[in-house]
């Protein structure tokens, strides 16, 4: 097993309980070693008075890339905070991508950032995940960690 097969693998078992992004449309597009990417399109009851997407969706999709990004090694991960900046907004019929990616990692530390585009390749939003490791926990017990392979 590869550590992308292996991130493909923890990414199924993710999606198969993650009611959320799923009640949301979002859709799994890519799962890597360390990066995912998740799509996801605007509806009418996303919206907020302004007629643009409510900046708590915008910040969930980002979420979960950043979820799926920092399990993908298997070993049980969490967020410990995050911030995100929205720079451009977002109307019903658009589809908003994140692409998420691992920048650093120390100890159980880890440090995500998270790219939201709109189907015009805008940037919508910039987001920075803080993730923490949990010690001797896994997602999927039966596979190995990253650093077992």
């Amino acid at each position: 097993m590869t550590p992308d097969q292996l991130a493909q693998a923890v990414a199924e078992a993710m999606w198969a309980q993650d009611r959320a992004s799923q009640a949301l449309g979002m859709r799994l597009e890519h799962v890597a070693a360390e990066t995912a990417r998740l799509s996801m399109s605007i509806r009418a009851d996303m919206l907020n008075g302004f007629a643009l997407a409510h900046g708590g969706l915008i910040g969930t999709l980002a979420d979960s890339a950043f979820a799926f990004a920092c399990n993908s090694g298997n070993q049980l991960t969490v967020a410990s905070g995050y911030s995100i900046d929205i720079v451009m907004g977002a109307r019903e019929g658009d589809v908003l991508t994140a692409t998420g990616r691992r920048v650093a990692a120390t100890g159980r530390t880890g440090l995500y950032d998270v790219q939201v585009r709109n189907q015009r390749d805008e940037l919508v939003a910039e987001f920075r995940g803080r993730a923490t490791r949990l010690k001797d926990r896994r997602v999927v017990p039966d596979l190995p960690l990253a650093g077992e392979l």
